[in-house]
């Protein structure tokens, strides 16, 4: 099985260096190779490319491969996939990226279905930072196919652990939903609301994940495992998170950097106008909404949230 990664952003970097440290022959597409000497100086410097690992910037050459694993940004993907769809018939196609598409309300697996009819859609998601990957360090992920046995085997290396679901709704949507919770907890922290707060924000956050999941036709337990509890652990408690860090920066009232990719902004919105559109209740991801295009003040939201009508758990 031959495998190429498309998008040269830190975390396809970083899967194409695992999946190539064994010596098989991997392709790494991206639309800018110029910061790709050796090691991706611009996305993830100072992790070195096996030998076996090949860089391109023809995505026709890449494309060749049966497997591959799309890390482009997930507000792109569907573009993506629609402008060059000739080159992706029959192949398995590997959505690396979480979140929910703003304009369509899908998620990749559905995106990839939907542009690509003759494509076998695929998840990778769960608790992983790009770094960690690179570096070596023991991860586990989900992967999510309709019958994935042998891309199970052939996608997990020596320190990538990964196991399998066909749970393809359920799995996409525990990796975009834990980053609204993330940027929620962020705020709090940032804001000096303290780390109980942050707790109660995962625990509450994890229930309006289930809800939401339920309503999409998720299996029940898919989101206790790695592409749900597993993240939301993850995501909600360090920096490396970008949607945490974003949160963060809120809640301290600085600018966030523009040129990071925060895709739980744009889930949070998708989610929040999908829900109420089906009457079912997700307070933090209405406040996240409504603090990110500013309409009231992260006071405002704190106080929103904890004068809600008391309920059993």
């Amino acid at each position: 099985m031959s495998i190429s990664i498309l998008g040269g952003g830190a975390f396809g970097t970083a899967l194409a260096i695992s999946l190539s440290r064994d010596g098989r022959p991997v392709t790494l597409w991206a639309r800018d190779t110029s910061a790709m000497q050796g090691e991706n100086t611009r996305r993830l410097p100072g992790h070195a490319f096996p030998a076996s690992l090949r860089v391109t910037d023809d995505l026709a050459l890449a494309a060749r491969a049966e497997t591959l694993l799309i890390a482009t940004p997930m507000q792109q993907l569907a573009g993506f996939l629609a402008e060059k769809q000739t080159l992706f018939r029959r192949k398995t196609l590997v959505a690396c990226c979480k979140g929910v598409d703003l304009t369509t309300g899908l998620g990749p697996a559905e995106i990839i279905s939907r542009t690509v009819s003759s494509a076998i859609p695929a998840i990778l998601s769960g608790p992983s930072f790009a770094v960690d990957i690179a570096a070596g360090l023991p991860t586990a992920l989900t992967l999510a196919v309709k019958d994935g046995k042998a891309l199970q085997a052939e996608l997990s290396t020596a320190n990538l652990r990964l196991y399998r679901s066909t749970d393809l709704v359920g799995v996409e949507l525990g990796g975009a939903l834990k980053n609204v919770v993330a940027i929620a907890c962020g705020i709090a922290m940032g804001t000096g609301l303290g780390e109980s707060a942050r707790a109660a924000l995962m625990t509450r956050g994890y229930a309006e994940m289930q809800r939401f999941a339920a309503l999409k036709g998720a299996q029940p337990n898919t989101l206790a495992g790695l592409s749900g509890f597993g993240d939301l652990a993850l995501t909600c408690t360090s920096e490396k998170s970008r949607n945490y860090a974003f949160g963060l920066a809120l809640g301290r009232g600085i600018t966030p950097h523009s040129g990071t990719t925060v895709e739980g902004k744009a889930t949070a919105k998708a989610v929040s106008n999908s829900a109420k559109n089906a009457e079912i209740d997700m307070p933090i991801a209405d406040m996240v909404v409504a603090v990110i295009d500013q309409h009231i003040t992260i006071g405002e939201a704190a106080e929103m949230l904890l004068s809600r009508p008391l309920k059993e758990e």
